[in-house]
């Protein structure tokens, strides 16, 4: 079977859910595509900072915007990212996987990860900036995996 997850949300807690799916669903030998566009970039760029050529405000969406896995905040309570530090001590009281380890989990698995090309040129996201492994395309290449999968999910 075919699984595909549009990762829109670049909230933790909701993009913790859809790590959480996609690697259940590969580990039961599902065939996984995650398809990362608009806010969901986020959890794809790389923790440092990457020199790269961009106009002003691509450079303003790209210092307003958190960097990386670790830098998202949650959805709700998030009272300037003290609730998602909050959220991360009981996750790890309650020997919750980190975010970090699911997205390796994911590539270890072989679960697709598609960065939306469209949405890195409105966000002025370049792919340097991205971690690796990832594949880039537009919403055609999501929709033709879709067309396959007997699940599609919007988080």
């Amino acid at each position: 079977m075919k699984k595909t997850i549009i990762v829109f949300s670049g909230d933790l807690d909701r993009v913790m859910a859809a790590f959480i799916i996609a690697n259940g669903a590969a580990a039961m030998g599902d065939e996984v595509t995650m398809f990362f566009t608009f806010w969901g970039l986020n959890v794809l760029r790389k923790p440092e900072k990457v020199k790269v050529k961009k106009s002003f405000l691509q450079a303003l969406f790209g210092w307003m915007m958190p960097r990386g896995a670790d830098r998202l905040g949650i959805s709700k309570m998030n009272f300037g990212g003290l609730g998602a530090r909050m959220m991360k001590i009981v996750m790890k009281q309650q020997n919750v996987t980190p975010l970090t380890e699911l997205i390796a989990s994911a590539r270890e698995q072989g679960i697709k990860m598609i960065a939306c090309t469209m949405s890195m040129d409105v966000m002025g996201i370049r792919k340097e900036e991205l971690i690796d492994g990832l594949e880039f395309a537009g919403v055609a290449t999501y929709l033709a995996e879709a067309d396959e999968a007997n699940v599609n999910l919007f988080i």
